[in-house]
């Protein structure tokens, strides 16, 4: 049986194990999206990793989520991802995301948008604490094709800055994903109403950034089923096989599957479909970190066909996690649920390893 501890090929980079840190959003950005020495911190105390996907990084103004959260659309926030890799010296792909209907205007200065004025269910976060959701603006077919550009540009930026790739986020309830779904994808264009229409904006971003990038540059993240966000897409087994048909002739880097369930039919439909390289992320407790460190959970991934094994909180509480899963040695658990989003090192920075 495939072991955690294995090197891995992916594309041109030679992983020295298969344990990935899943791209966490840890809001420690400055207020213009500039990551900090401190994020630069973070990630090189976790270099042990076969590979990091650095948090969600929003590839326009407008996409932006939550308060001080990462982007990369500017000058300085490349240069600032710069001394993020070099602190690294490993292994780095960047998660490019783009809210859509997912943010405020006390936070963006601008109205959301979103493939339709479907407003966000629920409360969101914004610099002066909750606030109820705005209707989003529907994007128009000019601002479709820009902000494809926007993802691709960003994935310029990101290989200047020295990732080796980055990662299209498709998943957790954000624009792509909202593309996706039935209840908020209400367009009558050709980026709606049919699983194949409503699949076409997430292959167009794809599609931009391989051309501006390389295929062995590009990865993919989904998440089939995930309702966060105020997300229902329906059966998963309708939009997805269209989405996987229309990226897979490009040979992409990866296919990252969060919240993955090897019991279940989406997850076995996906990994027969997909030929390349599978990460998949377990669903864990979200209140603790599992006592073996997600490790049972990783091996039964493993076990069902996946290459490569995404782990969220356990690397946010255990910066020498592969150490600590290969001796067997206990886990940190996670601190007050309130300091992984907000604040300085405490809760971030500050977790033991094993040597002290």
């Amino acid at each position: 049986m495939t072991n955690l501890f294995e090197p891995f090929a992916l594309g041109p980079l030679t992983l020295p194990n298969r344990l990935v840190i899943a791209p966490m959003t840890r809001n420690r950005a400055t207020e213009g999206g500039v990551p900090t020495e401190l994020v630069a911190e973070y990630y090189a105390q976790r270099a042990s990793a076969g590979l990091i996907i650095a948090e969600a990084a929003t590839p326009s103004a407008v996409g932006q989520t939550y308060p001080n959260i990462t982007a990369l659309h500017t000058d300085a926030h490349q240069e600032g991802w710069r001394r993020v890799v070099r602190a690294v010296h490993g292994r780095m792909f960047l998660q490019l995301q783009h809210g859509g209907r997912v943010g405020h205007p006390d936070t963006s200065g601008r109205t959301p948008v979103a493939p339709s004025p479907v407003p966000l269910p629920e409360p969101v976060h914004t610099p002066t604490g909750r606030q109820a959701a705005v209707t989003p603006r529907e994007l128009t077919g000019d601002e479709v094709r820009a902000t494809i550009a926007d993802f691709a540009r960003a994935a310029r930026r990101a290989v200047d800055a020295g990732f080796a790739g980055v990662e299209v986020h498709g998943a957790n309830g954000y624009l792509l994903h909202q593309f996706l779904a039935e209840n908020t994808n209400h367009r009558t264009d050709s980026y709606g109403g049919s699983p194949e229409n409503r699949a076409r904006f997430a292959a167009e971003v794809v599609a931009a950034v391989v051309a501006e990038i390389g295929a062995d540059r590009t990865g993919l993240r989904i998440s089939p089923g995930n309702t966060v966000n105020g997300i229902a897409e329906g059966d998963p087994l309708v939009v997805y096989p269209p989405l996987l048909d229309a990226v897979a002739h490009h040979g992409l880097a990866y296919l990252h599957v969060a919240f993955a369930d090897p019991g279940s039919q989406a997850y076995k439909e996906i990994r027969t479909r997909w030929t390349g390289t599978l990460i998949a992320n377990p669903v864990l407790p979200v209140d603790r970190v599992p006592d073996d460190g997600g490790r049972a959970a990783a091996e039964r991934l493993l076990a069902a066909g996946a290459d490569l094994i995404a782990l969220g909180r356990p690397f946010l509480a255990n910066p020498d996690l592969v150490e600590r899963l290969r001796a067997g040695a206990p886990v940190n658990q996670v601190r007050e649920r309130y300091l992984m989003y907000v604040g300085g090192p405490t809760g971030y920075t500050d977790y033991p390893t094993l040597a002290g």
